[in-house]
């Protein structure tokens, strides 16, 4: 069996393991994502004392190679992550600090197009050829094979679908700085400020829960509270925007939704979002990954194992 090192660089968590060409995890490991620092290089040193972590063990004595699932956008011809609007630092160096000091073929892709490869290769999308992979996280991001083929774009940035624009009404400025942006509205760092945009609009004073806190909003929903399910109807209106103009580009005949917003409320998600999807193309099956957060490591091992 064939053995990489995938790692996955979030905006929040920087994650590591060893998987087998069989899509195995046989070791993983962890640690926050560096915010802090004089430069990104930073955070490739962290990414290379984990990899060291894992080539240490017994099972990480035949590497292959390495992948990196890393949020974009990317710069792959320099193999970079360039100005993500949500990581501290606007150049992260990955392949050439990894690939000169581990001697092996090291392969970048975004998180969220690593997300649909592992969907795909031992997830919900396993036997389709036409699948979008949507990640309501930090932020949001997507990823799409198309008739059996990743779309990677010029730059490997195809599926920036955060930054779809959805509303005009409350205009909301978005991490990358332009206004109105699905991510702006509904990724976890700024659900809050659309609930307070939203709110002041529709002139509510009193509300029972922590307004600064996406969990506590969807905690509010699921106790069924009226001003959290209101807002769940306005929240809904704008991941449908999103979910169609996903539709409508890829044309998938399954969309997983992953991501901590997914995992822990994709029931409320898909309630409030099904009803207001164009149906200009057929609905496709839409459902929340079972791979518990592993999507994008398992796809940056495929990635690494294909371009090896």
């Amino acid at each position: 069996m064939t053995t990489v090192i995938a790692v996955d660089l979030g905006a929040t968590n920087l994650r590591a393991a060893l998987v087998g060409s069989d899509a195995t995890l046989l070791a993983r490991t962890a640690v926050p994502t560096p915010a802090t620092g004089s430069s990104g290089a930073v955070i490739t040193a962290a990414i290379i004392a984990l990899i060291e972590d894992l080539l240490a063990l017994p099972e990480g004595k035949d590497v292959a190679a390495i992948g990196v699932a890393a949020a974009g956008p990317l710069d792959l011809h320099r193999g970079w992550v360039t100005n993500s609007p949500n990581i501290a630092f606007p150049v992260v160096e990955i392949t050439g600090p990894l690939a000169g000091r581990f001697d092996l073929p090291v392969a970048l892709i975004n998180d969220a197009r690593a997300g649909v490869l592992g969907e795909r290769w031992a997830g919900a999308a396993r036997g389709s050829d036409n699948v979008a992979y949507i990640t309501l996280s930090t932020g949001i991001g997507g990823g799409a094979v198309v008739n059996g083929r990743l779309l990677l774009g010029a730059d490997g940035n195809a599926g920036e679908i955060g930054h779809i624009p959805v509303d005009a009404r409350y205009n909301l400025t978005c991490g990358c700085g332009y206004k109105g942006h699905w991510e702006a509205c509904a990724s976890g760092k700024n659900i809050p400020a659309f609930f307070a945009a939203w709110r002041a609009e529709a002139g509510i004073r009193d509300v029972a829960f922590d307004t600064l806190s996406t969990r506590a909003i969807f905690a509010a929903a699921r106790e069924e509270d009226p001003v959290a399910l209101a807002f769940m109807e306005a929240l809904g209106e704008v991941n449908a925007r999103g979910v169609s103009t996903v539709i409508v580009a890829y044309n998938p005949d399954v969309i997983v939704l992953d991501g901590p917003i997914a995992r822990y409320h994709g029931d409320l998600v898909i309630r409030y979002m099904e009803p207001c999807i164009d149906r200009y193309l057929a609905l496709p099956r839409i459902v929340v990954s079972g791979l518990e957060g592993r999507a994008p490591l398992l796809g940056a091992a495929a990635y690494a194992l294909e371009r090896r």
